[in-house]
């Protein structure tokens, strides 16, 4: 859609639009705050502004609209609403070797364990051997340390997702 079609949706419909970016209720709600918005430059610095704004909760809120890195099958059936935007973030996983899916599976079970959260990462464009390298490094941050890092990836997909939303 163009920006003037964003700008006049229904608030139902923006609201909606919005959530397929990041799943933060809050961040939803400050964002329905800026809108009609200028240009898209306007709309990526609101999102950044808002979301920087967010608290701990409403990251992590967002991080559980996200399918683990890997897991294929539940990007299919839990998250049907971007299940396209999201495989195509994570085309490089789709590709993986068993192995890999393999280190994966247990390295996102091991960062579930240690910081309480999904394992978040921009997956876009990055083959699944170099995901799971990152996943590896981060696992050895503090919980303070990761949750800026993955605060910061989550707010990479939601501005890649709002370009997409602004695609024709």
């Amino acid at each position: 859609m163009t920006l003037d079609e964003l700008n006049h949706l229904p608030p139902a419909q923006l609201r909606e639009s919005l959530t397929q970016c990041c799943g933060s209720a809050a961040w939803v709600e400050k964002m329905m705050d800026s809108f009609p918005v200028d240009n898209e430059t306007a709309l990526l610095d609101s999102a950044s502004l808002h979301w920087h704004s967010c608290s701990e909760q409403d990251w992590k809120e967002a991080f559980t609209h996200h399918p683990r890195i890997g897991d294929l099958a539940t990007l299919q059936q839990k998250f049907a609403s971007t299940a396209q935007w999201a495989a195509g973030e994570q085309a490089g996983a789709a590709n993986a070797s068993m192995e890999v899916l393999q280190a994966l599976a247990e390295g996102n079970r091991l960062y579930e364990e240690k910081f309480g959260y999904i394992f978040i990462i921009c997956a876009t464009g990055k083959p699944a051997a170099e995901m799971l390298q990152l996943l590896n490094e981060r696992l050895q941050n503090n919980a303070r340390e990761e949750i800026k890092t993955a605060m910061e990836e989550q707010l990479k997909i939601t501005i890649i997702r709002l370009k997409k939303l602004l695609m024709p």
